[in-house]
């Protein structure tokens, strides 16, 4: 029987955070408050302009980005009821309850918009949705796909590290670092151009449920990292490493066609460049600060946000990171931008007593050879062949790149001989500690 009290947290050793200055029955009270109705919006003038006003290529750049948001509040609310099931307080079950309710009137918002405006589907939320699921990305099926998973998890196993999981993948990369960038991409150009009003309105509205659902997401994660201080950072860290390598691929035109974004005057800087903020000031809002979560590093240390989204796009297309749906690209740019990535993941607390010196020799005539010095609190990569490696590793390129983007698993490719080290064996017994993954 769930608990109807919070856990009492000590003053004296939990120091307090932003999320405590919210309490769920707040949060409640504020849905009440911010309750709307997706079935009255008149869309009769958003479909004139959507016909008259909107060039052909507007049409096909917005209906791609709004298909996203349609599915995707479908499958929210479908994934919601074990999130309630596993919440510890009622009060917390109370909340999720609104949410799926705000899930679901998000998704009618969607269809209807679709059907009336855009002419998607016959009416039925069905139909809808089998007419857009050709437009999904690679990327967003990766993580909607995961959160599938992620619900029959949680259905079950209910402990506090599974939860915080459960509500990382939710409440902070679903909602905060991919979705309220995606709505303030669409309302910034709609207010701008004074275009689309009954549809406007809905999604000022859904901004606003986001918000609020966001504020939980932080605050409950908050809560059972104090219950669990030990096992919930390691969920936490596991999930996000297991899926902010799809990020980059979520907002991705087809062909990465960059003029999908700026026909509406915007960029992928600016929506990667809100994401990750977001991501990681609402994870150091809840006491689980990115560069505080145990094993390897989540992003590359040294780089602005701006940096990082760049690299990451920059990855994901050369087929480095996330989906690959072809060879990876070898260029010189995309070698060297790869490998300054492993330079900057590697482990700071590696147990290497001297400078040590790692050389990959690819079986591939078209890519140089290249190495990595680690020293104590520094390492440095280079391209040629070292003066003297005390580990190389040869193996083909495609393979390198695929145990990096974490397709392939480093022990089968050993075991098949794909993967052929020689040296120091002391060194080779450290590959792993040195190179973690997640």
């Amino acid at each position: 029987m769930a608990s109807t009290t919070s856990t009492p947290i000590d003053a004296g050793n939990v120091a307090s955070l932003p999320a405590d200055a919210i309490s769920y029955s707040d949060l409640y009270a504020r849905w009440e408050r911010g309750n709307w109705r997706a079935t009255e919006l008149d869309f009769t003038e958003d479909a004139r302009q959507w016909r008259e006003d909107f060039t052909d290529f507007e049409r096909q750049a917005a209906m791609w980005n709004y298909c996203l948001f349609f599915w995707g509040e479908d499958a929210v609310a479908n994934n919601l009821s074990p999130y309630i099931d596993a919440a510890p307080l009622e009060e917390q079950k109370y909340f999720l309850t609104t949410q799926q309710v705000d899930e679901a009137r998000h998704a009618v918002f969607f269809k209807r918009f679709m059907q009336e405006v855009v002419g998607v589907g016959d009416g039925s939320m069905a139909s809808g949705l089998n007419a857009i699921k050709p437009q999904l990305t690679v990327g967003f099926r990766k993580i909607f796909d995961r959160l599938d998973t992620m619900a029959d998890e949680l259905r079950a196993e209910r402990s506090p590290a599974q939860l915080a999981a459960a509500v990382t993948l939710y409440h902070i990369v679903i909602e905060a670092a991919l979705a309220q960038p995606g709505q303030h991409f669409i309302c910034s150009y709609l207010e701008e151009r004074d275009q689309l009003p009954a549809f406007r309105e809905g999604m000022a509205n859904i901004a606003a449920d986001e918000q609020r659902h966001i504020g939980f997401g932080v605050k409950l994660l908050s809560d059972l990292n104090r219950e669990d201080p030990v096992g919930v950072p390691k969920a936490v860290a596991r999930i996000l490493r297991e899926v902010t390598r799809y990020t980059a691929q979520v907002l991705m035109p087809p062909g990465w066609d960059e003029t999908y974004l700026t026909v509406f005057n915007y960029s992928f800087d600016k929506v990667g460049v809100e994401g990750l903020t977001s991501m990681t000031t609402k994870l150091r809002s809840a006491g689980l600060a990115v560069e505080s979560l145990p094993g390897p590093a989540l992003l590359p240390p040294g780089l602005t946000p701006l940096e990082v989204s760049q690299r990451g796009r920059a990855l994901a297309k050369a087929g480095v990171i996330g989906v690959r749906e072809g060879p990876s690209d070898r260029d010189p740019e995309t070698v060297a931008m790869l490998f300054d990535t492993v330079r900057r993941q590697v482990n700071p607390e590696h147990g290497l007593s001297r400078p040590t010196t790692f050389q990959w020799e690819f079986t591939d005539p078209d890519v140089a050879t290249w190495h990595l010095t680690v020293e104590n609190g520094s390492s440095f990569v280079q391209q040629g062949e070292a003066p003297r490696a005390d580990v190389r590793l040869r193996l083909s390129y495609q393979d390198w790149v695929d145990i990096i983007g974490e397709r392939l698993d480093p022990l089968r490719a050993l075991a098949s001989g794909r993967l052929r080290p020689r040296g120091n064996p002391l060194v080779l017994a450290r590959l792993g500690k040195v190179f973690p993954r997640g």
